[in-house]
């Protein structure tokens, strides 16, 4: 009995689907993502409530943004950052195809890897 491989389609392109995943791999961006749960935040706001410096959490919400979890928009010279809902919908699709698809272990052949 040989190992069958099967192309699983993506939902998320490969890079899409890393650099998400990248973003969600800091402790900051995911107090960040935490607090733009309750909804749009400005920019000053975010840096009082998580007490970091604003050159420091530019740095977090521009790889927030670049993977596509926040968006932002400018009202005067304010920035307000949301959540942007789709994000996760898709980072939880690309995680689910990467769930085991059996609960059997495959036994390999005799030979298969001699």
């Amino acid at each position: 009995m040989g190992v069958t491989t099967v192309a699983v389609p993506s939902v998320l392109p490969r890079t899409d689907a890393t650099r998400v995943f990248h973003a969600l791999s800091d402790p900051v961006r995911l107090d960040v993502i935490e607090l733009l749960g309750d909804g749009e935040h400005c920019v000053c706001d975010i840096s009082d409530c998580l007490d970091i410096a604003q050159s420091r959490l530019s740095f977090h919400l521009k790889v927030l943004k670049d993977a596509g979890i926040v968006s932002d928009r400018r009202e005067g010279r304010w920035v307000h950052y949301t959540l942007v809902r789709g994000a996760f919908d898709d980072a939880t699709a690309a995680l689910a195809r990467l769930r085991p698809r059996s609960r059997r272990l495959l036994t390999l052949t005799a030979g298969c890897c001699d």
